[in-house]
């Protein structure tokens, strides 16, 4: 059993999933990666955080009324309310942040970014990640820092973007 989301999914997910018995397959976010991923892996389900799930052997894209229809089927075939299901994933909590870039410039060209978003993951261990990406439709730089506790998780991503815009700015 595999499921395939993207790099932006809750890591409750994958900590569910693992629960289950069951992998998570990472994407690159966008359902066109989803989408590649289950064909190149031969899966059927997958999706976005977003909320844009894709059923491959109904359609390629993500359908709102198919994805109503699969889990009412579910929940009836497991006799359970959507409670219950819900209660088998704990969403960790996510700081998400944007820097605008004046200029482009890739993390490693950041003074110290590296540096610090290692330490910041050493610390986190298995309960937390932290992800730096560029947005593929806007001059941004996307942080996003996930981990238990939401104190600790907001000032790493306040102390990230921070370095970020100083960088971005100059």
């Amino acid at each position: 059993k595999t499921l395939v989301a993207t790099v932006m999914s809750n890591m409750g997910l994958e900590h569910a999933m693992e629960r289950l018995g069951a992998r998570l397959v990472r994407t690159q976010v966008g359902d066109r990666y989803v989408v590649e991923e289950m064909r190149r892996g031969g899966y059927n389900f997958g999706g976005e955080q977003s909320g844009h799930l894709i059923f491959l052997e109904h359609n390629t894209t993500g359908d709102g009324i198919l994805a109503a229809l699969q889990l009412l089927a579910i929940m009836i075939k497991k006799e359970t309310r959507l409670s219950g299901l819900a209660g088998l994933m704990e969403s960790f909590p996510q700081v998400l942040t944007n820097v605008r870039m004046a200029k482009r410039l890739a993390v490693a060209d950041i003074p110290g970014f590296q540096k610090k978003v290692s330490a910041m993951e050493q610390k986190l261990g298995h309960d937390g990640r932290i992800l730096v990406r560029p947005s593929g439709t806007e001059p941004l730089l996307r942080i996003m820092v996930e981990g238990k506790d939401r104190k600790a998780i907001q000032a790493m991503a306040t102390e990230l973007t921070e370095l970020a815009e100083k960088a971005c700015a100059a």
